[in-house]
């Protein structure tokens, strides 16, 4: 099982989850941090509807801590259903990587 698919295992088990998309986005960068150093995640569910932006990521960190050990980067992109039909569905774009 690929990392990714280990982080969204671990997040649909945690979570109620409406969309969820692991994305390893290593390839893009040349930081020589290994093949899965570079990862963004887009979750949307109600569980985050009471929770602001710290609280949300912390959550998210602290269910996958021991899957994301030496990551280089990791992006997260955490809304509420309607949040995220706010956005159109639309998954954020990556920020460029100081490391690359």
């Amino acid at each position: 099982m690929t990392r990714a698919e280990q982080i969204r295992d671990r997040l649909t088990q945690r979570f109620d989850v409406s969309f969820i998309d692991v994305e390893n986005e290593s390839h893009l960068h040349h930081s020589g941090k290994g093949a899965d150093s570079h990862f963004k995640i887009t979750l949307v569910s109600k569980d985050f509807a009471e929770q602001g932006l710290l609280s949300r990521h912390r959550a998210v960190q602290k269910t996958i801590t021991d899957i994301i050990q030496g990551i280089h980067a990791l992006g997260l992109h955490t809304y509420t259903p309607d949040e995220w039909l706010a956005r159109e569905q639309n998954i954020p774009a990556s920020s460029t990587c100081a490391g690359a």
